[in-house]
């Protein structure tokens, strides 16, 4: 059972993730860095809407590929949270540094998420 104590460490790994980005923006003067942070708010919109435009239960296979679509629209955000860093760094706009601090906040703030699905979302099993 998820307590208090779940939901400190979660808001401090969550916290620690988000500060490995900022400092890669700021120790190397150069924020393009910052746009990893636009893939963590826009990746959980899609399954949200694709999930209440599907309604009924998933399990039948009713509006399927609605959800399915959302489903590959957030891998596709959150596969791009991860290359943005490496192709910033290939381009050579951004140190290799900076993104190594991008691409490990990106997986510190990931596994939060992560995290909190694990403790707290609970899925109704079918009888």
């Amino acid at each position: 059972m998820a307590g208090m104590k779940t939901i400190i460490g979660l808001a401090f790994l969550l916290a620690c993730g988000t500060l490995l980005v900022i400092l890669s923006c700021a120790l190397y003067s150069n924020w393009l860095p910052l746009l990893v942070v636009l893939t963590y708010a826009l990746a959980p919109i899609p399954n949200m809407i694709c999930k209440r435009i599907g309604g009924g239960d998933f399990m039948t296979g009713e509006n399927r590929g609605v959800l399915e679509t959302g489903y590959f629209i957030t891998s596709f955000l959150i596969v791009s949270g991860f290359g943005i860093p490496f192709v910033l760094a290939h381009a050579g706009k951004i140190t290799v540094p900076a993104m190594i601090l991008s691409f490990s906040g990106g997986l510190i703030v990931y596994a939060t998420i992560l995290g909190y699905v694990h403790f707290f979302v609970t899925v109704d099993e079918p009888f």
